[in-house]
């Protein structure tokens, strides 16, 4: 009886002082905190990087997994299909999805299937199939998923939506980076870098590091016209037409 509750008392005491070990601490930096977009924009390359700080330094001999995670911005969608009516392609049945990231991309160690199982990478959306796209009430399921499998489709194929497992270098076990492609196409608004640390199937640490893709030069004077001054910029841009069109008659004219 006494060596059993010795064994209790040792087992207690273990658990105490695993529960009050220091955690494992992620530091992160970006390569850009604020990405321009002008006339010459192509894309651009995020660069995330930084260290694993385990508690009193002993690093493991296995390194764990790391899954970077890069979104934003978020806003709501509505899919529409196609159908062809007296010989006319109109829009059709639609679905609504209320919050569709504009940009999703993951860099993962190793495949998403093999970081953890699929409870856990749905909890921190990672991977393009655990995105919570939230379809409107209403919708039927078999329907929604449908109508979610083509939204999907549409943005991989433009370069919006990605996962590049094997896209994250671990170095000495402690220095991690990952490199994050982001397309001509990328809209404006806020991101977040996001950062999990994968041991054994569990998340054991998450940090995040914002950044900002915004216009600038005369992409950002039109952008902010349209924003902050509609009416303005609706009777330039009629004006512009105008006197886009009145040109081409002027030219026309002196041609024939």
């Amino acid at each position: 009886m006494g060596r059993m509750i010795a064994r209790i008392l040792a087992a207690v005491g273990l658990w105490l002082a695993l529960a009050g070990a220091a955690p494992i601490v992620l530091i992160t930096q970006l390569s850009q905190a604020r990405i321009d977009i002008n006339t010459t924009f192509r894309g651009a390359e995020l660069l995330v990087f930084g260290a694993i700080q385990y508690p009193q330094g002993s690093v493991p001999d296995a390194p764990p997994d790391i899954a970077v995670v890069v979104r934003g911005p978020t806003a709501p969608v509505t899919v529409r299909q196609k159908a062809r009516i007296a010989g006319v392609w109109v829009n059709a049945a639609g679905v609504r999805f209320e919050s569709v990231p504009g940009f999703y991309a993951v860099a993962s160690t190793r495949p998403i299937s093999a970081l953890a199982d699929e409870r856990t990478t749905a909890i921190y959306e990672i991977g393009i199939r655990n995105l919570q796209l939230s379809p409107a009430s209403g919708a039927d399921d078999e329907i929604s998923r449908a109508f979610e499998a083509g939204l999907v489709a549409a943005r991989e194929k433009a370069g919006l939506f990605a996962e590049h497992p094997g896209g994250v270098q671990i170095t000495r076990g402690v220095l991690y980076a990952a490199r994050v492609a982001l397309p001509a196409a990328v809209p404006v608004g806020d991101y977040t870098a996001e950062i999990h640390l994968i041991r054994e199937g569990r998340v054991l640490a998450s940090t995040s590091a914002p950044f900002l893709i915004g216009k600038s030069g005369f992409e950002r004077w039109v952008y902010v016209m349209a924003q902050e001054n509609s009416l303005l910029y609706g009777l330039a841009a009629v004006l512009a037409a105008l006197s886009a069109g009145a040109l081409a008659a002027v030219i026309t004219r002196r041609r024939w």
